[in-house]
């Protein structure tokens, strides 16, 4: 993008797609907040990122508002502009299951988008968090918001973390697609498949992280039955059930002398165990026979 003096965004109430996609800006570009309804001059000049406002999308000058497009146009919201401006957008749709129910909410408001989501309306305020409610309301009462502000560090922080999670996933995804392996073992007399990440040096803080999102990437959610990964805590594997599928029930080995834990609920198991053959043993002893 082009250097940025100002990100510039409507005043009175605040939204999610605005405070994100302002979010993700100054995490690019650690520059003020003005809230104020945008001049010709503001959305002629490049150093002026007007965002959510102003009627106009051109990249180019750093303009992303999505008020203009026509209202059968797929639900986009200035954050999706501001990301598909990045070359984030297609990964964050995948990855972030709440982008696109924002996008709904902004564009269609409450009722279409519980009618899109399958809930009743009043479903919708219940899953409010004072977290969403403060944070918005200070960004609507505020005129502008410059660096030290603690809510313009805050920002800075959401959009940081975004942009990483987006794009550490999609290199732990390829990461995970260079080591996993795919087992197909007898559960009960009934061939599944499992997914297995091989232990590597160094390991990943959060081993398991990624593994889930690989598996739909890879189109495999309607194969897969369990995942091996290496436990974090140990030298060992976890064992768990891939979208609590209940063919494995880890309750079934919990007596074995290598497995130190069991979820009584049956879905998880941690092992000491690390030779192959050992853990194909115990994910074939916690098969259960299908109905």
């Amino acid at each position: 993008m082009a250097q940025i003096s100002t990100i510039l965004t409507h005043p009175g109430g605040a939204h999610k797609d605005e405070f994100l996609a302002c979010s993700v800006l100054l995490s690019l570009h650690p520059v003020p907040i003005v809230r104020r309804e945008p001049t010709a001059d503001d959305l002629a000049d490049a150093a002026t990122c007007v965002v959510d406002v102003g009627h106009e999308h051109n990249p180019e000058r750093n303009n992303f508002d999505h008020h203009q497009l026509p209202k059968d146009h797929p639900p986009t919201c200035s954050l999706s502009l501001v990301l598909q401006h990045l070359g984030l957008y297609e990964d964050a749709k995948q990855f972030c299951d709440w982008l696109e129910s924002a996008e709904w909410f902004d564009c269609r408001g409450a009722i279409s988008t519980a009618k899109w989501l399958g809930v009743s309306p009043d479903v919708l305020p219940k899953l409010n968090s004072p977290i969403d409610i403060t944070l918005l309301r200070r960004f609507a009462l505020a005129k502008q918001v410059v660096p030290g502000d603690p809510l313009w560090e805050m920002m800075r922080m959401i959009g940081e973390d975004l942009i990483n999670y987006v794009k550490t996933l999609r290199e732990r995804i390829d990461f995970i697609g260079r080591h996993a392996e795919i087992w197909t073992l007898d559960l009960a007399g009934q061939p599944a498949k499992i997914l297995f990440l091989p232990r590597t040096e160094p390991l990943p803080d959060e081993p398991s992280f990624g593994i889930e999102h690989y598996i739909e990437d890879r189109g495999l959610t309607a194969e897969i039955v369990g995942m091996v990964y290496p436990d974090r805590r140990s030298t060992g594997y976890g064992l768990t059930r891939f979208r609590d599928n209940a063919r494995l029930d880890f309750t079934r080995i919990n007596q074995e002398s290598d497995v130190h834990f069991a979820h009584a609920r049956g879905f998880v198991a941690k092992t000491s165990a690390h030779e192959i053959s050992r853990l194909k043993t115990l994910v074939s002893q916690a098969g259960v026979a299908v109905k």
